[in-house]
Formats: C-alpha cells, sequence, structure tokens
C-alpha cells in the first residue's frame, strides 16, 4: 500500500490500482479480487481488454458508481446493467470532469512507433482527490506532451515500464526526470509482459531524481 496524503494507493496489478480515501476510485481494473466492491469512480484509459474488462468494471459497480473513459470504450460500457449508463463520462485528451468532487483530467496517451495505441485512442488521467494530484499514464509512450506535465506538479505518477506495447523502463525514467512528480511508481508489468526486474531497472534509472516505489500486489 502506498500513501500518498491521506489517500491509500493499492496496485491491483497490471495496470489496475485503486485508490480510497473519502470516496474509492479504481483505475483500469483487470486484476481484482473478488472481494472489491462498490467504486465511487472508475477510469477507464482505453478499450484493450487488459484495461476495459467488462466483468471486473461489473463487478465494482453499484447504484451510486461513476465512470470515466476514452472514446473508443463507450460501446463496451453501454453494454453495462442500465443502472450505469447515465453514468458514463466520455473524456478526450484536454477534457476534465468534476464528478464527486474530484477532478479528473484526461491527458494524451499514444505510441510513437509502433501501431498498438494510435493518437486519440485513448488517455491518461491526473486525478486530484483531497489536495493531491495522482497521474495514471495509461498505455503510452514517453510523448512530447510530458513535457507540460512538470507543472502540474504531480504527487504521484503511476507509469508503464513493461515494453512493447509501452515504455520500457529506460525510457520511463527519462518520462519521470522530465515529468518532475514526488513520488514514480512503475506499473504494466508481471501479467501480460515484463517483470520485477523492469520496475528495479527503472527504479536504478530514476536515481535520485524523485522517489521511486515498486508496489507488491495488494
Amino acid at each position: 500500500m502506498l500513501k500518498v496524503g491521506n489517500l491509500d494507493v493499492k496496485w491491483l496489478g497490471h495496470a489496475g490500482f485503486k485508490v480510497s480515501g473519502e470516496k474509492v476510485a479504481y483505475i483500469d481494473p483487470y486484476v481484482l479480487d473478488s472481494n472489491e466492491r462498490n467504486a465511487d469512480l472508475i477510469l477507464i484509459t482505453h478499450e484493450h481488454y487488459d484495461h476495459c474488462d467488462k466483468s471486473k468494471i461489473k463487478q465494482l459497480i453499484y447504484e451510486g458508481t461513476h465512470i470515466i473513459a476514452s472514446e473508443g470504450c463507450e460501446g463496451k460500457l453501454l453494454e453495462l446493467d442500465g443502472k450505469i449508463s447515465n453514468k458514463i463520462v466520455i473524456l478526450g485528451a484536454g477534457e476534465e470532469s468534476n464528478l464527486l468532487n474530484l477532478k479528473v483530467t484526461a491527458v494524451p496517451a499514444y505510441n510513437l512507433n509502433k501501431n498498438y495505441h494510435p493518437r486519440g485512442s485513448g488517455v491518461g488521467y491526473v486525478l486530484e482527490m483531497e489536495g493531491k494530484k495522482l497521474y495514471f499514464s495509461g498505455d503510452t509512450d514517453f510523448i512530447p506532451e510530458m513535457k507540460n506535465f512538470a507543472t502540474l506538479h504531480i504527487d504521484a505518477a503511476f507509469v508503464p515500464v513493461g515494453g512493447k506495447y509501452t515504455m520500457n523502463a529506460e525510457e520511463a525514467a527519462e518520462a519521470v526526470k522530465v515529468i518532475k512528480p514526488k513520488i514514480a511508481v512503475p506499473m504494466h508489468y508481471g501479467k501480460i509482459i515484463g517483470g520485477k526486474k523492469d520496475a528495479e531497472k527503472f527504479r536504478r534509472l530514476v536515481g535520485s531524481a524523485c522517489k521511486v516505489v515498486v508496489m507488491g500486489k495488494g
């Protein structure tokens, strides 16, 4: 468990996280224990099965759940239980939402030299919750827009290190040095691609640029 101010951040596995404070937010739930329930907010970065998993989302929703997702997810989400269909917000990069007094800003996320995640197909999110800013990058490379993220004063950045579909450890370390978060957390490894060695390599390469936390699942 990672503590960011009053928030508890749990790594669910792969690219999934649970953020608990006065409200509970889940990001890209794909690896999910059976006891996880009742999300106030679910953020989905893009439509790939390891980020937008209908069965896992359905496990988390109740009458009070709101979902924020990228455009490509809309068709899948509308197939969920009808009680949630009027609580789905679609955001493109640069757009914001203030559901449940939580500010969510969608930011660009895409590949530069591969075709897994074309520009516009997905987003990352900056979640502002109880005075802290958490950046969940989604599946992305080290893109030029990240040079502007230092002005956001991110408290914790969650970035992929597994390579192939996203940044690898080297690229993620360079991205973090530009974004300048207080804490950096490697993700998107250990399930489909990459392993803990990638997370540890990322830690070494970031060095003293910021605090790096390699989280255990759960």
